[in-house]
């Protein structure tokens, strides 16, 4: 039998921690064929950023059309999509998709550096977020897309409901970020029900490509046939892995490690 197809749209992180590298190996682990439809290119180490050089609108969507029109997809995933352009032109090209949709919002990268045109946000809560069968943001993005600050568990309802109001069926609040407790937090809903899930917080610094991979993660497990509480759950487990796995590379912060399963 032939694997399950995933496509991610996204960026390249020449460090190899985050970006497309990081969710095709996610998804060689997780037993599905990724493909990929290549966003922007960045020059990027484990110090940060270097440089980000977007791809023309023209030169995505050939790649969407070539992978879908002639391979198909059983789920999606989207990460950095840099500009106003792209994110409308991704959001149109997914809008008549009938498979899962995982939008993962990449605002900024783990270093702080901008990943998303401040200009493009409202076409993310306008076009993209609409298309999406899962949103993924972190605590960051939950504010840049819509104002709300999450300082606590508490807080984390009021944050899925600002971004549930711009139409993706799920929404996922990652409170990683969130300063205190002994356990990552986070909470999915589609406003109806509630699954909060939790893991034990992994003292490693080394947590480079975590949103990606997490994101790419509940792509796999949806193209699978999971419903999505279930492809978030697994998805959750197997991150949790990854980031007690994470390792040292260069002289900053390293990535989690994508095949831990296969040395664990």
């Amino acid at each position: 039998m032939n694997p399950p197809l995933v496509l991610t749209v996204a960026g390249s992180d020449s460090g190899g921690g985050a970006g497309i590298q990081a969710d095709l190996k996610t998804m060689l682990a997780l037993g599905v064929h990724g493909m990929s439809v290549l966003t922007a290119v960045t020059a990027q180490n484990s110090r940060g950023v270097q440089g980000v050089w977007e791809l023309p609108v023209e030169a995505v969507r050939a790649q969407y059309r070539a992978v879908v029109d002639d391979i198909g997809v059983q789920a999606v995933k989207t990460g950095m999509l840099a500009s106003a352009a792209l994110v409308e032109t991704v959001a149109e090209l997914l809008a008549p998709v009938e498979a899962p949709v995982v939008v993962d919002p990449v605002g900024v990268s783990k270093h702080g550096d901008p990943l998303l045109a401040e200009a493009a946000l409202d076409s993310v809560r306008t076009k993209l977020l609409p298309v999406a069968t899962v949103a993924t943001p972190n605590l960051d993005e939950v504010t840049q897309l819509t104002g709300v600050r999450v300082g606590d568990e508490g807080d984390m309802r009021a944050a899925a409901g600002a971004v549930l109001s711009y139409g993706p069926r799920w929404v996922l609040i990652k409170g990683g970020h969130l300063p205190s407790g002994q356990e990552a937090v986070d909470l999915l809903t589609d406003g109806t029900e509630e699954h909060w899930l939790r893991a034990p917080r992994h003292d490693n610094r080394h947590t480079h490509g975590t949103g990606c991979t997490l994101a790419s993660a509940i792509a796999s497990g949806l193209a699978k046939g999971l419903e999505v509480p279930e492809a978030v759950r697994q998805a959750k487990e197997y991150v949790t892995g990854a980031i007690a796995a994470g390792f040292a590379l260069g002289s900053g912060i390293g990535p989690v490690d994508h095949g831990w399963r296969f040395r664990a």
